[in-house]
């Protein structure tokens, strides 16, 4: 029996404009990454760092991340390109979709770890700047599954079930949960958990980031447990189970350790900023400083956008000139 109400799929995640192929999935990485940036850079600028200081790291960080994030689903996945039948050649094609977070994480962190070094900047201070413009991304990034019609739950009968229209792949059509859309909106909360806790309570020395990963796993260790999709199974577990719980708890552990060791927040994140380029860090500016785009993430984030407390977050960048890197 049809379904009255479902998310529908995409007749097709790729267009043609000419010889150009313009795929679904590449577009969801690319806005992910913007974004990512663009709120970073208000972030760092607000902790007394440089204008474009972001997005010059991440132009380290990103393509290790790709790289890692690819590595680690190739890796973990690998008879879909080395086993009998397969062609090894796939597993260079990203745009078909399959890149592990877990290995876009740690080998993204080598590339923004290089980028920081050139620069002078302590790492973990700008972990701290990008970790919910990461959440974000990610957020954005999911609805690239949807694209290809990739990575659902079990089959449902829910109005939201998503509709699978294609055989591919060993794909059977049918109804299934959305589970892309589950992480989609998890990533959401998880970003905007970071943005107000790290205003409340001033997380510095890589608590942020840390923040942003324990959370990420505790909403990746349900959603991996709906999905159907083959997967490694380890005491009746998928291995995303594992890892999730595993770098949980590291991360957990690291904020406890950290918060005792390294109290408090950085007062300088990158040397050398004249007085006046980037904001003093701890210093935060009145609700009619902040620019609009910078009001509706922390209003969003806190519930009521009216407090001065807002500020530490979003800082006016008329200083700078800067809006998006």
């Amino acid at each position: 029996m049809e379904e009255l109400a479902y998310i529908p799929s995409p007749s097709r995640g790729v267009i043609h404009l000419g010889p150009i192929p313009l795929r679904g999935y590449a577009f969801c990485i690319i806005i992910g990454v913007f974004v990512a940036v663009w709120l970073g850079n208000k972030r760092w600028i607000a902790r007394g760092g440089r204008a474009g200081t972001v997005a010059d790291i991440a132009v380290w960080a990103v393509p290790f991340g790709l790289v890692g994030g690819r590595l680690y689903h190739v890796i973990t996945d690998y008879e879909l390109y080395f086993s009998a039948g397969r062609d090894w050649v796939d597993a260079f094609k990203v745009w078909q979709g399959g890149l592990g977070i877990w290995g876009a994480i740690a080998l993204g962190a080598v590339g923004a770890w290089i980028g920081c070094r050139r620069r002078g900047i302590p790492l973990p201070a700008y972990a701290d700047a990008i970790a919910p413009g990461i959440a974000f991304a990610q957020a954005i990034g999911r609805w690239g599954n949807w694209f290809n019609q990739e990575l659902y739950g079990r089959e449902t009968h829910v109005p939201w079930a998503l509709h699978i229209t294609s055989s591919e792949g060993g794909r059977v059509p049918g109804y299934y949960h959305p589970t892309f859309l589950y992480e989609s909106l998890w990533c959401i909360g998880v970003g905007f958990l970071v943005i107000w806790t790290d205003r409340r309570f001033k997380l510095g020395h890589g608590r942020a980031f840390a923040l942003y990963v324990a959370a990420y796993c505790v909403g990746r260790g349900w959603i991996e447990y709906m999905r159907v999709d083959d997967a490694h199974h380890i005491l009746g577990l998928r291995l995303n189970d594992w890892t999730a719980m595993i770098v949980f708890l590291l991360a957990v552990l690291y904020i406890v350790v950290s918060a005792k060791k390294r109290p408090g927040r950085e007062t300088v994140v990158e040397p050398g900023v004249p007085d006046g380029e980037g904001a003093p860090a701890g210093e935060g500016a009145s609700d009619g400083e902040a620019d609009g785009a910078g009001e509706a993430v922390e209003a969003e984030a806190s519930g009521d956008g009216a407090e001065d407390d807002t500020s530490d977050e979003v800082k006016d960048e008329a200083g700078s000139g800067t809006k998006k890197s």
